[in-house]
Order: structure tokens, then C-alpha cells, then sequence
């Protein structure tokens, strides 16, 4: 369940990519690739999108 209409992510989807957030901005401080960090991002933004598209296609029916 997104936790606003205006948002795809559910609660732990949130949780993950403020984590992410915080690894990945730690990461740039000591000067280090966050690439891979950021693709998870992506991948969880992109999860997370779907299944509300597929949702809100479900009810427009």
C-alpha cells in the first residue's frame, strides 16, 4: 500500500531508498563510485512504479 496517493512506494520501499540515500551521499563524501548503490534505487523506483500502473490499470476497468 503506497503510503500517499501521490506515491508509488509502500512503506519499506520508502525506508529503502532513504537508506540508499544516506549510503550513497556517504559514499560521494569519501569519494568512492555509487553507481551500483543508485542503480538499486532505480530498480526499486522502478518495482514500485510498475505495480502501481498495473494497479491503477486494474481499476479503471
Amino acid at each position: 500500500m503506497a503510503l500517499t496517493s501521490k506515491d508509488p512506494y509502500n512503506a519499506r520501499e520508502t525506508a529503502q531508498i532513504i537508506a540508499l540515500a544516506f549510503r550513497i551521499e556517504r559514499r560521494r563524501a569519501y569519494g568512492k563510485s555509487t553507481a551500483a548503490l543508485e542503480r538499486q534505487a532505480d530498480r526499486i523506483r522502478e518495482q514500485a512504479q510498475a505495480r502501481e500502473d498495473a494497479r491503477a490499470k486494474g481499476r479503471k476497468k
